[in-house]
């Protein structure tokens, strides 16, 4: 949905400039200004659209990592005889930070798993009560995970644990979990403002 918005002004933004240009008799100085706000429009709505996505793109760094050196354990434990006897440790912190990092984009999306039949039978007045009340059972299920996952990295903290062979700190590991929480809830509020629907909802009614 932000990148269609985008897409919206900036188009907007061009068809207001070449109208500027029409009524001006097209003079370069007006042209290379066009030009100019178009490359810089571009530019900031790079950057917004990377800080947008910065969740994906940690998820998307950690899942290669994951498969590369899945695979090049493999290779060394079966050409070469010397398993990576470190690698499950590696394995576990990098699907610890998938799952967190990739989990409120999921909201942002409409990826998350619902099951919405039996809502969708109701009238329209009560699914807005069903929305209110789900609404809030999602936020205070986030929430509740929120304050327990602070007292697991507390602990972890305080007890110094790590994992046995690279000696990784589990606070390191599991430390996307609150962050992650925060951005479940700004993204699911963000899906809810936006009118953001599920993959199943949106392709019945494309359909």
């Amino acid at each position: 949905m932000t990148q269609f918005a985008l897409l919206w002004v900036q188009n907007n933004t061009i068809h207001n400039n070449k109208s500027e240009v029409a009524a001006e008799g097209n003079p370069p100085a007006v042209l290379f200004r066009i030009r100019f706000e178009g490359a810089k429009m571009k530019k900031n709505n790079s950057i917004l659209s990377l800080i947008i996505n910065i969740d994906v793109l940690v998820a998307a760094v950690v899942l290669a990592m994951l498969i590369f050196l899945t695979f090049l354990g493999v290779i060394w434990r079966r050409l070469f005889g010397a398993p990576f006897t470190w690698l499950e440790e590696v394995q576990l912190a990098c699907m610890v930070w998938i799952v967190f990092a990739s989990a409120g984009a999921a909201f942002r999306y409409g990826n998350h798993v619902a099951i919405e039949m039996i809502v969708d039978l109701f009238p329209e007045k009560a699914q807005k009560y069903f929305s209110i009340f789900i609404s809030v059972v999602v936020v205070a299920v986030i929430s509740y995970l929120f304050v327990q996952s602070i007292g697991f990295i507390q602990l972890f903290i305080k007890s110094g644990r790590s994992t046995p062979m690279l000696k990784i700190p589990y606070a390191l590991i599991y430390g996307i979990a609150p962050v992650s929480y925060i951005l479940m809830i700004l993204n699911y509020f963000y899906a809810l403002i936006k009118g953001v629907k599920s993959e199943a909802k949106e392709a019945v009614v494309n359909e």
